[in-house]
């Protein structure tokens, strides 16, 4: 669980900079440089998230049962789980859904975060979905209170949200295909 935990604390430490230090951030972004700072910011942030992956895979089958909702809970997790592939293609495809969302991938990042923890209740799962909503609900927040910077994206189209909901729903088919088992370790069952 340690190695989950200090993956959660380097990947979220990082991603909280702008949160919590806005300021402290553009000096350090004006003393060293953009470039620099991504590097930085880049290197913690794959080394926090290997340590997630790893750390969540040791302890996911170690950890106690915290709860165990009926199975019926399943079509809800299935539900919550529908938009989160379009919204993180309408991130970067704007169009009407980013306009809308404003913060697209926030909002996919709340609604993955919140349908694992309805499908999944031991302590690392707790740990590391309850942890992931709550940054998310903090970072949209705080958004509300700081200046947005650019962010990289295509140019925008009225076939970007055709785009985004047709791949993104195809990429949520394929995870019930077989990519969630392929990549996470686990199938998904409905049922």
């Amino acid at each position: 669980m340690s190695v989950l935990i200090t993956g959660l604390i380097l990947f979220f430490g990082v991603h909280t900079v702008s949160i919590v230090a806005p300021g402290w951030r553009e000096r350090v972004v004006g003393r060293i440089g953009k470039a620099p700072w991504q590097g930085l910011y880049s290197v913690i942030a794959i080394v926090g998230l290997v340590l997630i992956v790893q750390g969540y895979a040791a302890a996911r089958g170690q950890t106690a049962v915290l709860y165990q909702l009926p199975r019926a809970i399943q079509y809800l997790t299935m539900l919550l789980m529908l938009p989160v592939f379009p919204l993180l293609l309408a991130t970067y495809l704007p169009g009407r859904i980013k306009t809308l969302m404003r913060h697209p991938m926030l909002a996919a990042t709340k609604f993955w975060a919140l349908a694992h923890l309805l499908a999944n209740g031991t302590v690392a799962d707790l740990v590391l979905f309850g942890s992931v909503l709550a940054w998310a609900v903090a970072d949209r927040i705080s958004l509300k209170r700081r200046p947005s910077r650019p962010a990289a994206s295509l140019p925008a189209g009225h076939w970007n949200d055709v785009i985004a909901i047709v791949a993104g729903l195809a990429i949520y088919v394929g995870f019930f295909l077989g990519l969630h088992r392929w990549l996470v370790g686990m199938p998904l069952t409905v049922g």
